[in-house]
């Protein structure tokens, strides 16, 4: 018996996630059920699949993750599983949810889920509610030993797996940029594709200044100094830092406040982070 882990855009309000619930505990009821998240904003398929890299790498091998953000429900885009490369398995709607998880962890094989198998019966006449009759149910099966991987359906290349559009960051003798990828929603602070490894390029030290410029397509949001810190504490409350996410990449923050709420800064392929070693030391 593997652990069963959710995700999904639905939210606690009705009671979608528990039906998901349901239909796993009907699959066997020893099954260990978790939640990943259930408030990804709605329809945000890049969210979705930032916090399955945020988390999946934690889990041992054997653990079955189902995440469901599907605008796409009851369209032609695939039902798939994956097998990571640490062994992990990924039940989900083939719609880029697994754009970090091959990029940054690898899918060491990938399969069609095979709805004539792999569905909960009595749901063929329902097409808008996959998490429950194809995601949950197939993903319980997994996870209880019911079906093996290979009983999930046909192999499929995992090349195709449809990955989002993502910028890759950049370094010059001077500077590193990228993108700010995703908030630390809670607390507001800016999740980078800057990876400390190449932030290190720049020599800078940590409790040293440096320069920081966010823009979007339209206009600069912020340019002004501050330090590079291990931690919060290390900087006066409300003042901002620059620090290493638990994710190895770079972010940005005020101590005990919202950066990005502070400065109104959003999160995509469009809002670009620049960081540069400053000439003054705060």
């Amino acid at each position: 018996m593997n652990p069963l882990v959710f995700q999904s855009d639905f939210g606690l309000e009705d009671g979608a996630v528990s039906a998901m619930y349901g239909v796993a505990y009907s699959v066997d009821p020893t099954i260990r059920m978790f939640d990943l998240t259930h408030e990804i904003e709605p329809y945000n398929i890049w969210d979705a699949s930032y916090r399955l890299i945020q988390a999946v790498t934690y889990w041992p091998a054997g653990t079955v993750f189902v995440s469901v953000v599907d605008p796409g429900v009851g369209s032609g885009r695939r039902s798939i599983a994956v097998l990571t490369s640490q062994g992990q398995i990924i039940v989900t709607p083939d719609n880029g949810t697994l754009t970090h998880i091959k990029r940054m962890l690898g899918i060491r094989e990938a399969r069609s889920i095979d709805e004539s198998r792999n569905r909960l019966k009595g749901s063929e006449e329902s097409y808008t509610f996959h998490g429950r009759d194809v995601y949950a149910y197939t993903g319980a099966r997994l996870a209880a030993g019911v079906i093996t991987f290979e009983e999930v359906g046909p192999l499929i290349d995992p090349s195709t797996v449809v990955e989002l559009a993502t910028v890759a960051p950049t370094a010059q003798d001077d500077f590193v940029s990228g993108t700010v990828d995703v908030l630390d929603i809670r607390f507001g602070s800016l999740w980078t594709n800057i990876s400390k490894a190449l932030f290190d390029r720049l020599g800078i030290q940590v409790g040293e200044t440096v320069e920081i410029m966010i823009e979007n397509d339209t206009r600069i949001l912020y340019h002004n100094l501050m330090k590079f810190t291990h931690s919060f504490a290390e900087v006066r409350v409300g003042e901002p830092l620059l620090y290493v996410n638990s994710l190895g990449c770079m972010a940005v923050a005020i101590n005990q406040g919202s950066f990005a709420r502070a400065y109104n800064i959003g999160t995509g392929n469009s809002w670009r982070i620049t960081i540069r070693p400053s000439r003054f030391q705060l």
